[in-house]
């Protein structure tokens, strides 16, 4: 029987049955809508393959349109949009049923050396992740015992997660909480050794808690949710080469909710303090039992 993380590596090895057409996946689970993450980083996997392994991915730029159908095979229909001498232009075209329900456009670069070099340190001293305890023990602690839709999720889970701060339950624990988050992540195996993997892992990591900070002065993270919530569009952009199946620590902050949105700032370290990748996503945030309409892609 494979492991999570095995289980994310065959998720992410799509099959091509066209030039530039790609097929991935989508597992019957008991979510409603096919998590935004594995659309993206599926997405990223088509752009990839029709460019030099010599170029890097250094950013993209995504928007989720509609919901994904859980158990119906997605579809990935890459566009060549310039190969030019320093960069490579990709636009992905994610179908499901006929109908379009996500785009993603991606960029490829060569990193070029001798030009200017800085970086901003990690806004605190964060704790070693050996020294926090795992999200799935820390629920289990709180309640006593998993509820059997964690239990089945946690041995899905191709990631350790854990939260840097305590998890909050009460209201007394959310009242004047700041809109942050912070969380040490890895594969729970290993990944294999192709760049492309690993950025296509972490894509699909980066939609899992960013829109957490959003919801921190209001509910619990985990538990019974007031709000049903869908990310609406995500960027990421690639600074260094990494391993996703190595200790990484993103730190999240909201710095504005309003008009049913949330928008969601994360940068992604390594355990040295380097900054590895830059994130920005904006939510959409419901109370259950709006009559308005349904969003379209669950983070969770």
């Amino acid at each position: 029987m494979t492991n999570p993380a095995e289980r994310l590596v065959d998720l992410l090895d799509l099959e091509q049955i066209e030039v530039n057409i790609f097929r991935g996946a989508s597992p019957q689970e008991s979510l409603q809508r096919v998590f935004g993450g594995q659309v993206a980083g599926q997405a990223l996997v088509a752009a990839g393959r029709t460019t030099e392994s010599d170029r890097p991915v250094h950013s993209l730029h995504a928007y989720f349109l509609r919901p994904g159908i859980p158990g119906v095979p997605i579809v990935y229909q890459v566009e060549r949009v310039r190969d030019g001498r320093s960069f490579t232009t990709r636009r992905v075209t994610a179908v499901q049923q006929g109908k379009t329900i996500f785009n993603l456009t991606a960029s490829f670069h060569h990193p070029e050396e001798g030009s200017i070099e800085h970086q901003l340190p990690p806004r605190l001293d964060f704790p070693h992740p050996d020294t926090l305890p795992k999200v799935v023990d820390e629920i289990r602690e709180h309640l006593g015992a998993l509820p059997e839709a964690l239990e089945r999720m946690a041995r899905r889970q191709p990631f350790d997660i854990r939260y840097v701060d305590r998890l909050r339950w009460t209201p007394e624990q959310l009242k004047d909480a700041d809109p942050r988050s912070a969380v040490w992540m890895r594969a729970v195996g290993p990944l294999g050794d192709d760049p492309l993997v690993h950025t296509c892992a972490l894509t699909y990591a980066s939609d899992m808690t960013l829109l957490d900070a959003v919801r921190i002065p209001v509910e619990p993270l985990w538990g019974m949710r007031g709000f049903d919530m869908a990310s609406l569009d995500h960027a990421m952009w690639f600074h260094r080469p990494f391993r996703t199946d190595e200790w990484f620590l993103y730190d999240q902050e909201s710095p504005i909710a309003h008009g049913g949105r949330g928008l969601a700032r994360g940068r992604i370290y390594d355990l040295e303090g380097r900054l590895l990748v830059s994130v920005v996503q904006e939510g959409l945030f419901r109370p259950y039992g709006a009559k308005d309409g349904t969003p379209a892609v669950s983070p969770q």
